[in-house]
């Protein structure tokens, strides 16, 4: 057995195409018509109840029991690019947490929760930039000293 995809339910499937295309860069993979699959590995469903035949209004918004988690590299950028985007509810502002990652998070147009980090190699890079150890960044970012290593490499 293999796992697929997560498939988000929405109420309006070309309103979620176009802020996944525009604000996350996803490209259709396949379309459907009620149902899109995107290149990250997720698809959005119009009509869930229909598809899944559970009783009608019973598909719970903005449930806060999952998330979908992309990172980004330039995080000064993509904020900027969200703000241009416009109308997009945030859960929280931007926020750094201990282990160095500056993150927002945000809800799509059906109030499914996106959180958006900062990439953890983009992280491990700037502080080895700055002269520290490998170790140092480990303890520093709180990730292994093998994922610094590849960082370093340029594979994360």
């Amino acid at each position: 057995m293999n796992f697929q995809l997560a498939l988000l339910a929405v109420r309006d499937v070309e309103v979620s195409k176009k802020f996944y295309q525009d604000l996350f860069d996803q490209e259709v993979e396949l379309d459907l018509g009620r149902n899109v699959t995107f290149s990250g590995g997720f698809a959005v469903q119009q009509d869930f109840e229909w598809l899944t035949g559970i009783e009608q209004g019973t598909a719970v918004q903005r449930s806060h029991n999952m998330e979908l988690y992309f990172e980004v590299d330039d995080f000064d950028a993509f904020m900027q690019r969200l703000e241009a985007y416009g109308g997009v509810g945030y859960v929280h502002p931007p926020k750094t947490y201990e282990w160095k990652q500056r993150v927002v998070r945000i809800y799509d147009p059906d109030f499914h929760i996106i959180e958006i980090g900062e990439s953890m190699g983009v992280i491990a890079r700037r502080y080895l930039g700055q002269g520290l150890s490998v170790e140092e960044v480990s303890a520093l970012i709180q990730h292994p000293p093998e994922f610094v290593q590849a960082a370093a490499r340029g594979d994360v």
